[in-house]
Protein backbone atom coordinates (compact mmCIF):
# COMPACT_ATOMS: atom_id res chain seq x y z
CA UNK A 1 0.00 0.00 0.00
CA UNK A 2 1.20 3.50 -0.90
CA UNK A 3 0.04 6.03 1.68
CA UNK A 4 -0.15 9.72 0.69
CA UNK A 5 -0.14 11.83 3.85
CA UNK A 6 -1.03 15.46 3.21
CA UNK A 7 -3.14 18.41 4.22
CA UNK A 8 -6.30 19.16 2.25
CA UNK A 9 -4.97 22.61 1.31
CA UNK A 10 -2.23 20.88 -0.75
CA UNK A 11 -4.63 18.67 -2.71
CA UNK A 12 -4.20 20.48 -6.05
CA UNK A 13 -0.62 19.18 -6.21
CA UNK A 14 -0.97 15.93 -4.23
CA UNK A 15 -3.91 14.78 -6.33
CA UNK A 16 -1.75 14.85 -9.46
CA UNK A 17 0.61 12.38 -7.78
CA UNK A 18 -2.33 10.26 -6.60
CA UNK A 19 -3.88 10.09 -10.06
CA UNK A 20 -0.58 9.14 -11.65
CA UNK A 21 -0.05 6.40 -9.08
CA UNK A 22 -3.56 5.06 -9.52
CA UNK A 23 -2.76 4.55 -13.20
CA UNK A 24 0.56 2.85 -12.48
CA UNK A 25 -0.21 0.78 -9.38
CA UNK A 26 -4.03 0.63 -9.19
CA UNK A 27 -6.44 2.68 -7.10
CA UNK A 28 -6.70 -0.10 -4.53
CA UNK A 29 -2.96 0.16 -3.82
CA UNK A 30 -2.90 3.92 -3.20
CA UNK A 31 -4.27 5.30 0.06
CA UNK A 32 -5.59 8.69 -0.90
CA UNK A 33 -8.42 9.91 1.32
CA UNK A 34 -10.52 11.35 -1.50
CA UNK A 35 -11.21 7.87 -2.88
CA UNK A 36 -10.14 5.57 -0.06
CA UNK A 37 -12.49 6.99 2.56
CA UNK A 38 -16.11 7.07 1.44
CA UNK A 39 -19.15 8.73 3.12
CA UNK A 40 -20.28 6.82 6.20
CA UNK A 41 -16.90 5.19 6.82
CA UNK A 42 -14.84 5.88 9.95
CA UNK A 43 -11.90 8.14 9.19
CA UNK A 44 -9.71 6.87 12.04
CA UNK A 45 -10.50 3.24 11.24
CA UNK A 46 -9.62 3.75 7.59
CA UNK A 47 -6.42 5.59 8.50
CA UNK A 48 -5.44 2.80 10.87
CA UNK A 49 -6.11 0.16 8.23
CA UNK A 50 -4.15 2.08 5.61
CA UNK A 51 -1.17 2.59 7.88
CA UNK A 52 -1.26 -1.07 8.92
CA UNK A 53 -0.76 -2.22 5.33
CA UNK A 54 1.46 0.70 4.28
CA UNK A 55 4.82 -0.14 2.67
CA UNK A 56 5.60 3.34 1.37
CA UNK A 57 4.56 6.40 3.38
CA UNK A 58 4.90 9.61 1.40
CA UNK A 59 4.74 12.62 3.69
CA UNK A 60 3.98 15.81 1.74
CA UNK A 61 5.78 18.43 3.81
CA UNK A 62 4.42 21.97 3.69
CA UNK A 63 3.48 24.79 5.99
CA UNK A 64 -0.07 23.44 5.87
CA UNK A 65 0.76 19.83 6.69
CA UNK A 66 3.17 20.73 9.50
CA UNK A 67 0.33 22.59 11.24
CA UNK A 68 -2.15 19.72 10.80
CA UNK A 69 -2.76 17.53 13.87
CA UNK A 70 -4.16 14.74 11.69
CA UNK A 71 -1.12 14.70 9.41
CA UNK A 72 1.15 14.77 12.47
CA UNK A 73 -0.68 11.74 13.85
CA UNK A 74 -0.18 9.94 10.54
CA UNK A 75 3.54 10.52 10.17
CA UNK A 76 4.25 9.85 13.85
CA UNK A 77 2.54 6.46 13.59
CA UNK A 78 4.36 5.78 10.32
CA UNK A 79 7.62 6.61 12.09
CA UNK A 80 6.95 3.86 14.62
CA UNK A 81 6.31 1.40 11.78
CA UNK A 82 9.50 2.54 10.07
CA UNK A 83 11.57 1.81 13.17
CA UNK A 84 10.22 -1.74 12.97
CA UNK A 85 11.17 -1.84 9.28
CA UNK A 86 7.53 -2.31 8.32
CA UNK A 87 7.39 0.70 6.00
CA UNK A 88 9.61 3.34 4.40
CA UNK A 89 8.99 7.05 5.02
CA UNK A 90 9.77 9.40 2.12
CA UNK A 91 9.22 13.13 2.74
CA UNK A 92 8.21 15.23 -0.26
CA UNK A 93 8.81 18.93 0.14
CA UNK A 94 6.09 21.14 -1.34
CA UNK A 95 7.42 24.50 -0.21
CA UNK A 96 10.36 25.92 1.72
CA UNK A 97 9.32 24.33 5.01
CA UNK A 98 11.88 22.43 7.08
CA UNK A 99 11.32 18.79 7.96
CA UNK A 100 10.55 17.89 11.58
CA UNK A 101 13.86 17.41 13.46
CA UNK A 102 13.23 13.70 13.99
CA UNK A 103 13.14 13.29 10.19
CA UNK A 104 16.19 15.42 9.49
CA UNK A 105 18.26 12.37 8.52
CA UNK A 106 15.78 11.35 5.84
CA UNK A 107 16.59 12.22 2.26
CA UNK A 108 13.58 13.92 0.74
CA UNK A 109 12.17 14.51 -2.71
CA UNK A 110 12.14 18.23 -3.39
CA UNK A 111 9.08 18.78 -5.56
CA UNK A 112 9.29 22.50 -4.81
CA UNK A 113 12.64 22.71 -6.60
CA UNK A 114 12.56 20.01 -9.30
CA UNK A 115 8.90 20.34 -10.33
CA UNK A 116 5.94 17.98 -10.46
CA UNK A 117 6.95 15.68 -13.31
CA UNK A 118 10.48 15.07 -12.04
CA UNK A 119 9.19 14.49 -8.51
CA UNK A 120 6.57 11.98 -9.70
CA UNK A 121 9.30 10.10 -11.58
CA UNK A 122 11.44 9.98 -8.43
CA UNK A 123 8.49 8.82 -6.31
CA UNK A 124 7.73 6.04 -8.79
CA UNK A 125 11.37 4.98 -8.72
CA UNK A 126 11.23 4.65 -4.93
CA UNK A 127 8.17 2.40 -5.15
CA UNK A 128 9.72 0.34 -7.94
CA UNK A 129 13.04 0.01 -6.12
CA UNK A 130 14.91 1.96 -8.81
CA UNK A 131 17.76 4.33 -7.99
CA UNK A 132 16.37 7.88 -8.12
CA UNK A 133 19.58 9.44 -9.40
CA UNK A 134 19.27 11.25 -12.71
CA UNK A 135 22.22 12.52 -14.71
CA UNK A 136 22.04 16.32 -15.11
CA UNK A 137 20.34 17.47 -18.28
CA UNK A 138 23.12 19.93 -19.04
CA UNK A 139 26.49 18.54 -20.03
CA UNK A 140 29.22 19.25 -17.50
CA UNK A 141 31.73 21.92 -18.45
CA UNK A 142 34.73 22.97 -16.42
CA UNK A 143 34.95 26.13 -18.52
CA UNK A 144 32.40 28.94 -18.55
CA UNK A 145 32.29 32.58 -19.60
CA UNK A 146 30.83 35.82 -18.34
CA UNK A 147 30.25 39.01 -20.28
CA UNK A 148 30.12 42.61 -19.12
CA UNK A 149 29.80 46.02 -20.72
CA UNK A 150 31.97 48.90 -19.50
CA UNK A 151 31.57 52.33 -21.10
CA UNK A 152 30.42 50.83 -24.39
CA UNK A 153 33.19 48.22 -24.56
CA UNK A 154 32.44 44.53 -23.99
CA UNK A 155 34.66 42.19 -22.01
CA UNK A 156 34.32 38.42 -22.23
CA UNK A 157 35.95 36.56 -19.33
CA UNK A 158 36.58 32.84 -19.74
CA UNK A 159 37.33 30.88 -16.61
CA UNK A 160 37.98 27.35 -15.34
CA UNK A 161 35.44 26.63 -12.60
CA UNK A 162 36.94 23.65 -10.79
CA UNK A 163 40.41 22.65 -11.96
CA UNK A 164 43.21 23.38 -14.45
CA UNK A 165 42.10 23.53 -18.08
CA UNK A 166 45.31 22.87 -20.06
CA UNK A 167 44.13 23.99 -23.51
CA UNK A 168 43.44 27.73 -23.45
CA UNK A 169 42.35 28.25 -27.06
CA UNK A 170 39.01 29.94 -27.72
CA UNK A 171 37.00 31.68 -30.42
CA UNK A 172 34.71 34.54 -29.42
CA UNK A 173 31.81 34.42 -31.88
CA UNK A 174 29.90 37.41 -33.27
CA UNK A 175 28.04 38.53 -36.37
CA UNK A 176 30.17 41.62 -36.91
CA UNK A 177 32.61 42.05 -39.77
CA UNK A 178 36.33 42.43 -39.12
CA UNK A 179 36.33 46.20 -39.52
CA UNK A 180 33.57 46.75 -36.94
CA UNK A 181 35.45 45.52 -33.87
CA UNK A 182 38.81 45.95 -32.22
CA UNK A 183 39.56 42.71 -30.35
CA UNK A 184 42.34 42.07 -27.86
CA UNK A 185 43.36 39.59 -25.19
CA UNK A 186 43.77 41.61 -22.01
CA UNK A 187 46.83 41.49 -19.71
CA UNK A 188 48.57 38.59 -21.44
CA UNK A 189 52.04 38.46 -22.95
CA UNK A 190 52.59 36.52 -25.09
CA UNK A 191 49.27 35.54 -26.67
CA UNK A 192 47.83 34.69 -30.07
CA UNK A 193 44.83 36.47 -31.48
CA UNK A 194 43.24 36.94 -34.86
CA UNK A 195 40.04 37.42 -36.80
CA UNK A 196 38.34 34.25 -38.11
CA UNK A 197 35.83 34.59 -40.94
CA UNK A 198 32.91 32.27 -41.72
CA UNK A 199 32.97 30.01 -38.69
CA UNK A 200 30.38 27.29 -39.32
CA UNK A 201 28.61 25.99 -36.22
CA UNK A 202 27.04 22.53 -35.82
CA UNK A 203 23.63 24.18 -36.16
CA UNK A 204 24.59 25.35 -39.65
CA UNK A 205 24.83 28.99 -38.60
CA UNK A 206 27.80 30.86 -40.04
CA UNK A 207 29.34 33.74 -38.13
CA UNK A 208 32.69 35.43 -37.57
CA UNK A 209 34.97 35.19 -34.57
CA UNK A 210 38.10 36.25 -32.79
CA UNK A 211 40.64 33.52 -32.00
CA UNK A 212 42.24 33.99 -28.58
CA UNK A 213 44.94 31.74 -27.17
CA UNK A 214 47.38 32.06 -24.27
CA UNK A 215 50.45 29.98 -23.54
CA UNK A 216 49.25 28.69 -20.21
CA UNK A 217 46.33 26.78 -18.82
CA UNK A 218 43.27 28.30 -17.18
CA UNK A 219 42.67 27.83 -13.46
CA UNK A 220 39.90 29.07 -11.16
CA UNK A 221 42.28 31.83 -10.04
CA UNK A 222 43.62 32.77 -13.51
CA UNK A 223 40.99 33.49 -16.14
CA UNK A 224 41.28 34.79 -19.71
CA UNK A 225 39.81 38.19 -20.59
CA UNK A 226 39.08 39.43 -24.12
CA UNK A 227 37.93 42.93 -24.98
CA UNK A 228 35.61 43.63 -27.91
CA UNK A 229 35.48 47.33 -28.78
CA UNK A 230 33.03 48.47 -31.46
CA UNK A 231 34.41 50.92 -34.02
CA UNK A 232 32.75 53.79 -35.87
CA UNK A 233 29.41 53.47 -34.10
CA UNK A 234 29.04 49.72 -34.68
CA UNK A 235 27.05 47.56 -32.26
CA UNK A 236 28.44 44.27 -31.01
CA UNK A 237 26.37 41.26 -32.13
CA UNK A 238 27.69 38.64 -29.73
CA UNK A 239 26.94 34.95 -30.45
CA UNK A 240 28.94 32.85 -27.99
CA UNK A 241 32.27 31.20 -27.21
CA UNK A 242 33.94 28.04 -28.55
CA UNK A 243 36.68 26.08 -26.77
CA UNK A 244 39.20 23.91 -28.61
CA UNK A 245 39.20 20.44 -27.03
CA UNK A 246 41.54 18.70 -29.48
CA UNK A 247 43.06 19.30 -32.92
CA UNK A 248 39.72 18.91 -34.71
CA UNK A 249 37.20 19.34 -31.91
CA UNK A 250 35.55 22.52 -30.62
CA UNK A 251 32.77 22.78 -28.04
CA UNK A 252 30.47 25.59 -27.01
CA UNK A 253 31.24 27.21 -23.67
CA UNK A 254 28.23 27.82 -21.40
CA UNK A 255 27.52 31.10 -19.71
CA UNK A 256 28.41 30.91 -16.02
CA UNK A 257 24.76 31.46 -15.02
CA UNK A 258 23.34 28.87 -17.43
Amino acid sequence: MIFLSHNHADKPVVEQVALKFSESFGVENVFYDSWTIQPGEGIIDKMSSGLGSCKFFFFFVSENSLKSKMVSLEWQNALILATKEQCKIIPIRLDQSVLPPIMSQNLYIDLYTVGLDAAIAQIADVVNGVNTYRAPAQKFSNVCFSIENVDGDTFVTIKAQHYLEPIAKFVILFENSEGELECKVENEDPYQGGFNKDVRLNSGVICNGYFASVFRGLTPAMSLKVSLKPKDGATLKFVGVLHQKSHNSWEGVPHENA
